[in-house]
């Protein structure tokens, strides 16, 4: 199985390459410059690994939430790929893999991505027996002094939502987290993972059927909220 993997749904820019169970990544924090890293990032990858884009088998791509400029590009970086190549796409919640990066430590997991505009992306997960987040609930959009929680005896919690609305989200579970990170974000080695069981299921779609999930209804911004989104 060779699946290449982009993730460019927050200020972090990654690609990653599985090939056959071996995992390369390229990963820059770069807000603004995902559009020119991209596909020279995934170019030296597979020149690394001595592979031609003819040889992938399909494509792993982070469909978001997050901001509506990078989500729509690794959509469309990904959708560009598969159609000339031919091959599948295989849509994964950034959320989740925000999720992957978190100690398996037996508390449920809250990925929170900043969703700007005093909101978080907020979806809460546990890993299974193979060491893959499942989710726990729906992902949503809102304000972080309105979440809700599942019950859970331990939560850790990740993304740039806890680093922006630490205080509120403590509020809204019933103890304090049992670790905490906020200056992680979404990876594509870790949307690899979790595609590639769905991928070795038959479960890769048409490069038209791979959507972006934003969350928020109002995808046209503003020229002030335009700003704020280029500044990520």
């Amino acid at each position: 199985m060779k699946l290449l993997a982009i993730e460019t749904a927050t200020e972090n820019c990654s690609v990653a390459l599985l090939d056959d169970g071996a995992l390369i990544d390229r990963s820059e924090l770069a807000p603004r410059r995902h559009a020119e890293l991209v596909l020279p990032m995934a170019e030296a990858l597979l020149a690394e690994a001595g592979m031609t884009r003819r040889q992938l088998d399909g494509i792993a791509v982070g469909r978001g939430p997050g901001a509506f400029t990078g989500v729509r590009l690794a959509i469309s970086v990904a959708q560009g790929l598969a159609l000339a190549l031919d091959i599948p796409v295989v849509p994964v919640s950034s959320l989740a893999a925000l999720a992957m990066q978190a100690p398996d430590n037996g508390a449920a997991i809250l990925a929170a991505i900043d969703a700007r505009r005093e909101e978080i992306y907020a979806g809460a997960f546990r890993f299974d027996a193979a060491g893959l987040v499942q989710p726990l609930d729906p992902e949503r959009v809102l304000a972080a002094s309105d979440l809700t929680v599942p019950e859970a005896e331990a939560w850790n919690v990740i993304g740039t939502g806890w680093h922006a609305y630490g205080d509120a989200i403590s509020e809204r579970l019933a103890s304090a987290p049992r670790w905490t990170d906020g200056g992680r974000f979404p990876q594509a080695q870790d949307v690899a993972r979790l595609a590639a069981p769905l991928f070795a299921a038959g479960k890769g779609v048409p490069p038209e059927q791979a959507l972006p999930v934003y969350l928020r209804d109002k995808v046209a911004l503003t020229l002030e909220e335009q700003h704020a989104e280029r500044g990520k």
